[in-house]
């Protein structure tokens, strides 16, 4: 007599211990009754191919990509989405019941979600985004960005060169601005979206002016742990909207969760507690 597998999923990074995913998805599957498990797992760069052909054997049906695999993985999927390779990266794999790695990546629909939810009335088209950053999470966002239709993209990364890179891959919306004069153009921005890391628990501060800044002008930041960051904060008291970087995260883990387990799940108060607990 043989039973159905229950099906497996998990992230893969290293280091991988803080991720939150686990919590998140435990959550959805005890929601909607679901059988299924969702485990970290700490892998080497090296063993990454070894480890991916072995999963699915196993019974995984797909697995998260953090930090430092997002772009190697490329270099295995049998298949990847072309949002994975214009942003150069992917966050989720499906392996297929043929055999074949699929890779997608579905940071950047997590960030527009958020907004959606955080700023319902967000209208991506009535003026320019500042994006502070240019590493791999600055490349979803502006992607995500300019196809909803934002008009002009400014960013601004402490390396100038990796800015004029992104700005290169992605065309002529996407303009750069000098570290020094970032504060300088934040007063015609309608969003202002941080993707550096400046500003989590453990590092630097956001030392970009922000005097500049209108208000109603919508602001973001990616980082979540804490959850108000400096900039947040400022921002709020200089009367802007803001969106903090939880939501992202939960809302770009929607179409995996989809994927592995059979069920479209919903961000919610209770989606939002679960993480913060």
């Amino acid at each position: 007599m043989t039973t159905d597998r229950i099906p497996l999923a998990g992230v893969i990074g290293s280091p991988v211990a803080h991720s939150k995913s686990p919590q998140l998805h435990h959550h959805w599957l005890r929601v909607h009754g679901l059988r299924g498990h969702y485990i970290p797992m700490d892998v080497n760069t090296d063993d990454l191919a070894e480890v991916l052909g072995t999963l699915p054997k196993m019974g995984f049906v797909g697995v998260n990509i953090t930090v430092p695999h997002k772009e190697k993985v490329l270099e295995i999927a049998d298949l990847i989405t072309d949002r994975a390779t214009l942003i150069g990266a992917a966050n989720t794999l499906i392996f297929r019941k043929d055999g074949k790695i699929h890779a997608d990546n579905t940071d950047g629909y997590g960030f527009i979600e958020n907004l959606r939810q955080g700023a319902p009335n967000w209208n991506p088209s009535s003026g320019p985004a500042v994006v502070l950053g240019a590493g791999g999470a600055a490349r979803a966002v502006v992607a995500s960005l300019i196809d909803v239709g934002v008009p002009e993209i400014l960013i601004s990364n402490r390396t100038r060169v990796r800015a004029e890179k992104l700005a290169d891959d992605f065309g002529k919306r996407v303009k750069v601005v000098d570290w020094v004069k970032a504060g300088n153009v934040l007063e015609d921005a309608d969003m202002v979206v941080n993707t550096t890391s400046l500003g989590m628990l453990g590092k630097p501060e956001m030392r970009v002016p922000l005097d500049g800044l209108r208000k109603g002008t919508l602001v973001t930041d990616l980082v979540y742990n804490p959850l108000q960051t400096r900039l947040l904060r400022e921002a709020e008291a200089l009367g802007c909207q803001t969106v903090d970087g939880l939501g992202m995260l939960l809302h770009q883990a929607v179409p995996a969760f989809e994927r592995w387990f059979g069920k479209r799940p919903v961000v919610d108060a209770a989606t939002r507690a679960a993480i913060l607990r």
